[in-house]
């Protein structure tokens, strides 16, 4: 049974960095393509970013700038979003997920970026 927990979450400032967590058990995250997806009261839920399995390419929303960085720890089975330069348009509940629609996903990790 796949099983997401993502942590990480946390208020920050305009500005500010964090680096979000998604321990997956059940499964081996090297074996699929993951995703990181958010949801806001606005937008709904985006896709964020993904890392494929094979080649590990790496992709990013274009609204993002190159702020955001995923990556994976095959070791711990660990999938990573780093955010740096954040905004408070940032602010959501990010999940990690198996799939880029977000059918499949932790319970999620809220990030809020305000002063």
């Amino acid at each position: 049974e796949v099983h997401l927990v993502e942590s990480g979450g946390d208020l920050v400032p305009p500005g500010g960095s964090l680096r979000l967590s998604c321990a997956a058990s059940g499964f081996t995250l090297s074996s699929r393509d993951m995703y990181w997806v958010r949801r806001t009261p606005e937008t709904g839920l985006e896709w964020v970013s993904s890392i494929s399995a094979v080649g590990n390419s790496k992709a990013y929303a274009a609204s993002l700038g190159g702020r955001f960085s995923i990556s994976r720890d095959d070791a711990k089975n660990i999938l990573y979003l780093q955010m740096n330069a954040l905004k408070p348009e940032d602010t959501a509940i990010y999940y990690c997920s198996t799939d880029r629609s977000g059918l499949t996903k932790g319970q999620g990790t809220q990030v809020t970026v305000s002063s």
